[in-house]
């Protein structure tokens, strides 16, 4: 079976409709909740898309990240100057071309994003604790599939 048939095949799309929006509304609760928790000004979601992309990818350039979030370059430049403003990601000259720039996140960003992720480890921590333990055993064995998803799903894009 190749993609364009498990596209039409009925089940899968059921399964589909129940697992996006539970999916949304947890990458929802960490985009608006992680910087509020961590007792940080929060960012806007684009923003936060691109600071994590150059975290993730220091010395991107702005087309890259603009490519890989689906993003027009020119939104991502404006992002850029904003979150360069706010010391959290600088330029640096590419060795290669002087015409380009690359992106690299400054210590503040590191320091902040690291903040963000123990808030939401607490996030989530704290709504897992609520939860009975073999539905807690579900979500960690499912880790490796969301993570294959994720992957998968990038490489639709590009």
């Amino acid at each position: 079976m190749d993609a364009s048939d498990s596209v039409g095949d009925g089940a899968l799309l059921r399964e589909a409709r129940e697992l996006t929006p539970a999916l949304y509304a947890l990458g929802r609760v960490l985009r608006l909740r992680g910087a509020e928790e961590a007792g940080l000004t929060p960012l806007p979601p684009s923003d936060l898309d691109v600071l994590r992309h150059v975290l993730d990818t220091p010395g991107v350039g702005v087309g890259a990240v603009a490519q890989a979030l689906g993003l027009h370059s020119s939104n991502v430049s404006t992002t850029v100057r904003g979150l360069v403003a706010r010391g959290l990601i600088r330029r640096e000259p590419d060795p290669h071309d002087r015409r380009a720039v690359r992106l690299h996140p400054t210590m503040g960003a590191v320091q902040g994003m690291a903040k963000i992720e123990e808030a939401w480890s607490e996030i989530f921590a704290d709504a897992l604790a609520t939860l009975p333990e073999d539905d807690r055993a579900a979500l960690f064995a499912a880790v490796p599939a969301l993570s294959s998803l994720a992957s998968s799903l990038r490489a639709r894009r590009g």
